[in-house]
């Protein structure tokens, strides 16, 4: 009998560290990390008819079409590597988005839903010093480096990382995700994770809830 895969959905405002937190839970279960930034940011770069809306939606501080998004997602999810379960990075993101995930994932085992919660004032901080690499698009934090430790390429602010479209993502993130912290919460998979705290000790609290998530949904750790 195939035991049931373990599908992670992470959930928490722009600079809360889902990326990072991401990469982490991929690697150690050995599962794809899927980020719908990165895939976004990627159509931009190449200059599809995809990448050109999310271009305008990214610089202005809103969210792509769900209808977008959610046909990107469905694409990535029936990818082989996905069977055995995945790590999902800024998907979903409202509850046209969440529903649409809950569909594709039915007969895939539990989700389990990790919210990352960080004070306002420090998110601010976080994303205003973030960098991104100029040539590979990978994240990084602000310190003595000029270049990417992957690639080598100059790291640089983001375009959507700037004051004012910082403080339109927070808001944007507070009007239209936010309400996925009241859908996913009556679910005994889901669980809240302090992300005020050494990315170390955010792993450590969330390796101790997907434990308890997947002893109380039935999913495979």
């Amino acid at each position: 009998m195939v035991p049931p895969a373990l599908n992670i959905v992470m959930l928490g405002p722009p600079g809360a560290g889902k990326g990072t937190q991401a990469e982490r839970l991929a690697g150690q279960h050995k599962l794809p990390k899927i980020s719908t930034g990165d895939i976004l940011r990627h159509a931009v770069q190449t200059g599809t008819a995809l990448g050109g809306a999310a271009k305008q939606a990214i610089d202005s501080g809103n969210l792509v079409s769900d209808d977008a998004v959610i046909c990107i997602v469905r694409e990535r999810l029936g990818c082989p590597d996905a069977r055995r379960g995945f790590v999902l990075d800024g998907f979903p993101r409202t509850v046209v988005q969440a529903t649409a995930l809950d569909s594709l994932v039915a007969a895939r085992g539990a989700l389990v839903v990790l919210d990352i919660v960080v004070p306002e004032d420090v998110l601010v901080q976080r994303l205003a010093s973030r960098r991104i690499c100029s040539v590979c698009g990978g994240n990084a934090t602000a310190d003595t480096r000029r270049v990417c430790l992957k690639c080598g390429g100059s790291l640089v602010t983001r375009t959507d990382d700037g004051a004012d479209i910082v403080r339109e993502r927070l808001k944007v993130y507070q009007r239209q995700t936010r309400p996925l912290v009241e859908y996913y919460a009556p679910r005994s998979t889901f669980q809240s994770i302090d992300g005020d705290q050494v990315p170390d000790a955010v792993t450590a609290a969330i390796d101790t809830a997907i434990a308890a998530a997947v002893a109380a949904g039935g999913a495979r750790q």
